[in-house]
């Protein structure tokens, strides 16, 4: 159970590891290529788009190859890709690399949850919760890692640091990962379903990205148009739709996926909105914002590695419950900072709380939909609830920026306290939602 979960979460941490680094070198990608910041954007767009377009597969794809051959598969292209990103000669190339990269990481998150919940079964809250530390410092340490790389060597360093992790992990899965058949159902490939659901889940992304202009509603329209299309499809094919809509008619596991899709919305909308607020609201530099948000990676690294036992003493619910209940108090207090003024030892407190709180929601709650669901089913359950966490973070993060902007817009003031005001008062109100929906969950 231990090998196969340190495994899993090692190909997590890669992928998060890479795209933190990539994230904060974009300027000086456009400076090497001679580009505009708004082409070289694609190069962290591209990867998420293609991420998002494989991820319905990952169900039918385990079911016909084994978990094992699919992990291995998708790993070993993820390295080869990252190799051809740090031989790139030209930003159109790299972008093209990294499309490639997102096909085989986007599956990676899902098969890390399903091989842990196939191993680990009711235990997979107190596995998770040790074996994961890394892979929360991953966001700090990316950006440090990067910067040390662009001060003193090439971008292309950047593609390359994470062989020696890529080279244990490969190892360590032909080593440790255990053989598995594909499944006998050998279901054909849903077309039409992938037809409609990819496309559409990519147009959700693109114009949550682009809410300020006119075809940005557009894309989201015609998200709209073939997601719908998708849900009168599938309605009535069961298994043999590309995703298994029957899963979110179970109590438990539907109210899990609502309670993922708004916990990963929150977290990611107040990772967006926080940052804004210290540089553009409040003046702090980036590197003060930086020091500044560490009590949040801290507050979560104390509680991932409890939530193993707390779910096995008081249950699912109450400790979801807990933690929602925690974030909804560290962000009133980011209210309260937005409207009565700065002070740094609020906003400790506040980073703190909401850091113990938001890890203390999503993975109890991902535990409980895991168990919802028989083991044949696991990988329908691992795309599906991969889809509402994938989900969750633009869409909430797109309806705070908005609302901000149209603040600011409305006369926010120069100091933009009281636009602040509004937004995080709008987020409160989003972790509110998730506290109802974390009081749905099972107790056990």
């Amino acid at each position: 159970m231990w090998k196969v979960a340190f495994v899993a979460i090692l190909g997590t941490l890669l992928a998060q590891l890479d795209a933190t680094t990539i994230n904060v070198s974009l300027a000086q990608l456009a400076r090497e290529f001679r580009v505009d910041l708004s082409v070289v954007q694609w190069v962290t767009t591209g990867y998420l788009l293609s991420l998002t377009l494989v991820l319905p597969l990952n169900g039918w794809l385990v079911e016909r190859v084994g978990a094992r051959t699919l992990y291995i598969f998708c790993f070993a292209s993820f390295v080869a890709a990252s190799a051809l990103c740090a031989v790139a000669w030209s930003a159109p190339s790299l972008i093209a690399f990294r499309l490639l990269q997102g096909m085989s990481g986007g599956l990676l998150a899902p098969m890390a949850q399903m091989m842990i919940a196939r191993a680990a079964g009711d235990q997979m809250t107190r596995v998770v919760g040790i074996v994961a530390l890394p892979v929360i410092f991953a966001p700090v340490l990316g950006p440090v890692i990067a910067g040390f790389i662009l001060q003193h060597g090439s971008w292309r360093l950047l593609f390359l640091v994470n062989l020696p992790v890529a080279a244990l992990a490969f190892a360590l899965a032909l080593i440790w990962l255990p053989e598995d058949e594909p499944s006998e159902r050998r279901r054909p490939l849903d077309w039409i379903g992938l037809a409609l659901l990819s496309p559409g889940l990519v147009l959700v992304l693109i114009g949550l990205g682009d809410l300020g202009r006119t075809a940005g509603w557009a894309m989201l329209a015609g998200a709209c148009v073939l997601l719908a299309m998708f849900v009168w499809w599938a309605a009535d094919r069961g298994s043999r739709a590309l995703v298994d809509l029957r899963l979110f008619r179970r109590r438990g596991f539907g109210n899990a996926a609502m309670t993922q899709f708004l916990s990963n919305g929150v977290l990611v909308g107040g990772q967006t909105l926080i940052p804004i607020y210290l540089i553009d609201g409040i003046g702090r530099s980036p590197t003060e914002m930086g020091w500044l948000l560490a009590p949040l990676g801290l507050g979560m690294a104390i509680t991932y590695p409890l939530l193993g036992r707390s779910v096995g003493r008081w249950g699912v619910r109450a400790v979801s419950t807990a933690g929602a209940l925690l974030a909804f108090g560290g962000t009133l207090l980011l209210l309260h900072l937005a409207v009565h003024g700065f002070e740094p030892s609020v906003l400790v407190l506040a980073l703190f709380i909401r850091g113990m709180g938001q890890s203390a929601v999503g993975l109890p709650a991902m535990s409980a939909a895991y168990s919802a669901v028989a083991r044949d089913e696991l990988p329908m359950a691992s795309t599906s609830i991969n889809i509402a966490q994938r989900l969750g973070g633009p869409t909430l993060t797109a309806i705070c920026i908005v609302f901000l902007d149209w603040r600011i817009g409305a006369g926010g003031g120069a100091d933009g306290f009281g636009a602040y005001g509004w937004a995080f008062l709008l987020l409160s109100a989003m972790t509110a939602l998730t506290v109802v929906a974390a009081l749905r969950l099972p107790r056990r």
